[in-house]
């Protein structure tokens, strides 16, 4: 809890019976993340350095003085990283990319540094893992490439991964076990259905189906979400999904190029409601993982670096492209939709390729990427050294912060612009709307724009998803011509 110093966060332990709070590990200002050991006992510490650079502290035991396990330097950071201890706490699992392309999962002792390389792809990083309850040792990884893939590491659980894998046509994540290690809660993640629960009896193996999530949805015809690739002006692939409207032909389609947050992580195969109800809606929809994303390795994440409103942004001008140049996509009916860094692209679509777009969607987007660093908020401070080397500086590169800003372009915006803010933002202040509100105004651009009093960075009340969903859906209809349903609040 960041109780003590807002900026940063230190450890607790809480008595469930009586609400007590013991302070176990005080934050000396500059750690982001902690580790405990099986025992509980706090050894593992994440460290962000001033050049924006990582080091992994630990120790051997919880009162014993911390020493630096490992570093990673700027360009390493951003994909590697600490995952667990193991066993009696004498290793520890990291993602670690020095040496590397895409983040291995390796094991290393934290007293010796010995260090051995448990699973590895030369261009994804390995990003999911299962653990044995009691041992805490390794016995399968994935790597995520068009879907999730995994590998078995341990002998034990490979028959089970290939009777899994057949199981359902869904990806797979294994939620829970029991102390016998015989049953196992199984999820799949699907594209075109709700998630999906069994119970697999390792013994038998055979799988019981559960429950899904969500069996309301069964009686809609969903949309599969269909994985893509196309080169990037400079050479660069470039990976994404499109999802088709069910039953229409694949020509000339309205289409809603959906970007994702972050920026550095990755849109995923799996149910998307908003995307699902777009293309209900009649739009094909376009999620693409620009270069900055994660999951394909360091060079492709920083790739992104100083790219926004970039070489990023070029990545979506390019998708768009594409999908014309595919057939699939009218070019006159195209609109930028995403919130956070989406609601950026969004508004960098606006400005940098007024051309392109016939609307656009900005939900909680930064428009002036001077202000948006001047007012991070104090939890990010950690970050800030990282955040400049990604963005840009406001005091030494004010003049390349402002030619990537929305802001100072609004005089090129030809659309009309959906703006969405929550009022209690900490990360994009409402300001950020604000602003840029006025200076359409000023101009005479047509533009909505809604507040949600009671919002702060997302959605978390039910009732403003669906308010901010119908407001998109009667935005889109209006300019690129889909289907809507008229929403009248309760």
């Amino acid at each position: 809890m960041n109780r003590r110093e807002a900026s940063v966060f230190d450890v607790y332990t809480l008595d469930l019976r009586t609400g007590e709070e013991t302070l176990i590990a005080e934050n000396r200002g500059d750690i982001y993340g902690w580790d405990v050991d099986a025992e509980l006992a706090v050894r593992g510490a994440n460290v962000v350095l001033p050049d924006g650079g990582e080091q992994y502290l630990v120790r051997d035991d919880a009162s014993g003085p911390w020493r630096v396990l490992v570093e990673w330097d700027y360009e390493e950071s951003m994909g590697s990283g600490s995952i667990r201890f193991a066993g009696a706490g004498d290793w520890v699992y990291l993602l670690d990319s020095r040496e590397a392309n895409a983040a291995r999962l390796t094991k290393m002792n934290i007293h010796t540094g010995e260090a051995v390389v448990v699973g590895a792809d030369p261009q994804y990083d390995v990003e999911r893992f299962l653990f044995h309850p009691d041992t805490d040792e390794i016995q399968a990884y994935a790597v995520y490439r068009a879907r999730c893939e995994w590998t078995a590491v341990e002998e034990a659980v490979r028959e089970d991964f290939d009777v899994l894998a057949r199981l359902d046509p869904g990806d797979f994540y294994v939620e829970d076990r029991d102390h016998a290690d015989r049953l196992w809660v199984v999820r799949y993640d699907r594209d075109d259905a709700s998630r999906q629960y069994y119970l697999y009896d390792r013994e038998s193996q055979e799988g019981t189906f559960l429950f899904e999530r969500r069996p309301e949805l069964s009686k809609y015809v969903l949309a599969p979400m269909e994985p893509i690739s196309f080169a990037a002006r400079d050479g660069l692939t470039i990976h994404g999904y499109a999802t088709f409207p069910p039953g229409k032909p694949r020509a000339n389609l309205p289409t809603v190029l959906y970007v994702h947050g972050g920026p550095h992580v990755r849109d995923r195969w799996a149910f998307h409601s908003l995307v699902q109800g777009l293309a209900n809606r009649g739009y094909l929809v376009l999620r693409i993982n620009y270069r900055g994303s994660s999951g394909y390795g360091k060079a492709y994440l920083n790739a992104g670096r100083k790219e926004w409103g970039g070489a990023m942004q070029d990545d979506l001008t390019d998708a768009v492209a594409w999908a014309v140049a595919q057939g699939w996509t009218d070019a006159e009916r195209v609109a930028i939709m995403g919130g956070s860094y989406g609601g950026y692209a969004a508004l960098a679509g606006a400005t940098f390729t007024p051309d392109l777009y016939a609307c656009a969607v900005a939900a909680m987007g930064p428009s002036n990427l001077i202000t948006f660093l001047e007012t991070i908020p104090p939890y990010w401070k950690p970050f800030l050294a990282r955040m400049k080397l990604r963005v840009g500086d406001p005091e030494t590169e004010a003049d390349f912060l402002r030619s990537r800003s929305p802001l100072f372009h609004v005089d090129r915006i030809k659309i009309p612009m959906l703006l969405v803010y929550g009022a209690n933002d900490a990360r994009v202040k409402l300001s950020e709307g604000e602003q840029i509100r006025e200076a359409m105004e000023a101009k005479g651009i047509d533009y909505e724009y809604l507040v949600f009093a009671d919002e702060g960075h997302g959605f978390q009340q039910p009732h403003n998803r669906l308010r901010y969903v119908a407001a998109a859906e009667g935005f889109l209809a209006k300019h690129l011509g889909g289907r809507y349903e008229p929403y009248e609040e309760e």
